[in-house]
């Protein structure tokens, strides 16, 4: 039985990479951290994760990888808890840990399979450090990801979720520089036998026509979209070097919408950027009902040393908190009210193993006790409490 345990923090692509480092260390006693650095709140959590890991394998040996592992390093290494560092790009190289190369994957241990079919970001927004941790933008060719799509059905995942640190950036550096619409079609068109696809944090302004059209119309793409927005406010977000202004997500929504009403947005939101003024805090606000966001992330604001942001005229700490948890509110009431508008109709929901599971659109519902893991059913849900149908 293998000792060896692997604790991710933060994105997608961070869990799509642990199962391949836990696939390379699965003969070792060792903790890896795969860490995040994406806000001074994430690197707290990787170093709560680090003492927490400690205490309860005080004889294992404890590395640490992932971002905070290349941006905040003498910090980390400092850290008596810790055995040693590996360097973000080195994290799927098995002489990085001193492994021979497994031959054979270690089967996920999720419903939901991710797989990473970009890494880096070249990108330079003010308040981002990480291509610094990720460095510039690498897609899997087309081939690979089917490789790793047929792996991940062969071993029974009925979801496949795309992921990296700007996936519509994918094909940027690939020869003819393919959209990401045609590496999803070449993911449908491959395995028929596919139940779901979804598709992780998206920039709406590199969404290419093809990839709109499967999101608009084809089934087995779930309809869930969750964008990469930052800000309501245009002013703003030109602060923050975004490639989007506000009424370019409301018309993509709308025109999304138009095709397939039931479609669920999410989006990432900052609170308390550097020069947010009441103004920009209540765009901010508003565009949570103009889209319908019902699956928000809500950033506040923390300064990253070395970026544009940190530079500029902050927002006290209390009011950036205050920020954040009135656009918190906001997304729970749109939420709330959302999830009563599915009450009574049938959901096709895949099980999780807590006595839950996740629509299509991905709204969280109660599922019959003893129902396995993995199993994808049609639930009808009769009420919705504290944000879950039952």
């Amino acid at each position: 039985m293998s000792n060896a345990e692997v604790v991710s923090l933060g994105c997608r692509l961070n869990i799509a990479e642990s199962e391949r480092i836990r696939s390379l260390v699965a003969n070792e006693d060792v903790v890896v951290i795969n860490s995040c650095a994406v806000t001074m709140e994430a690197v707290r959590q990787t170093r709560q994760a680090i003492r927490k890991a400690r205490r309860a394998r005080p004889d294992a040996r404890l590395l640490v990888t992932g971002c905070a592992a290349d941006i905040e390093r003498e910090q980390l290494a400092a850290m008596p808890e810790v055995d040693g560092l590996i360097a973000n790009e080195a994290k799927l190289d098995a002489r990085a840990w001193n492994v021979p190369e497994p031959q054979a994957p270690v089967p996920t241990k999720h419903t939901r399979a991710f797989i990473a079919v970009q890494n880096g970001c070249d990108h330079s927004c003010t308040f981002c450090v990480i291509p610094q941790g990720r460095g510039r933008s690498r897609s899997l060719r087309i081939a690979e990801v089917l490789d790793e799509v047929e792996r991940h059905l062969l071993e029974g995942a009925p979801e496949v979720v795309l992921t990296g640190v700007d996936v519509t950036s994918w094909g940027h550096d690939l020869p003819d520089t393919p959209p990401l619409g045609e590496l999803v079609a070449a993911v449908l068109d491959t395995f028929p036998q596919l139940q779901r696809l979804r598709m992780s944090s998206l920039d709406g302004i590199e969404i290419d026509p093809l990839l709109f059209e499967l999101f608009a119309g084809e089934e087995r793409v779930m309809p869930h979209l969750h964008l990469s927005l930052q800000h309501g406010h245009d002013l703003i977000l030109k602060r923050m070097k975004r490639r989007h202004l506000r009424d370019d997500a409301i018309d993509l929504v709308a025109r999304l919408k138009d095709k397939r009403p039931e479609i669920a947005i999410g989006a990432d939101l900052i609170a308390g950027f550097p020069t947010e003024s009441d103004e920009h805090h209540a765009a901010n606000r508003s565009i949570i009902r103009e889209l319908g966001i019902v699956h928000g992330h809500i950033f506040p604001y923390s300064p990253r040393p070395g970026t544009p942001a940190a530079r500029m005229p902050q927002i006290d700490k209390p009011l950036i908190k205050r920020r954040a948890a009135e656009l918190r509110a906001d997304v729970a009431a749109v939420r709330d009210a959302w999830l009563q508008s599915l009450v009574g109709k049938p959901l096709s929901v895949l099980t999780e193993s807590d006595g839950s599971g996740y629509s299509s659109n991905f709204a969280r519902v109660k599922v019959p006790d003893e129902t396995p893991a993995g199993s994808i059913l049609t639930v009808t849900p009769t009420k919705a409490t504290k944000g879950l149908l039952a």
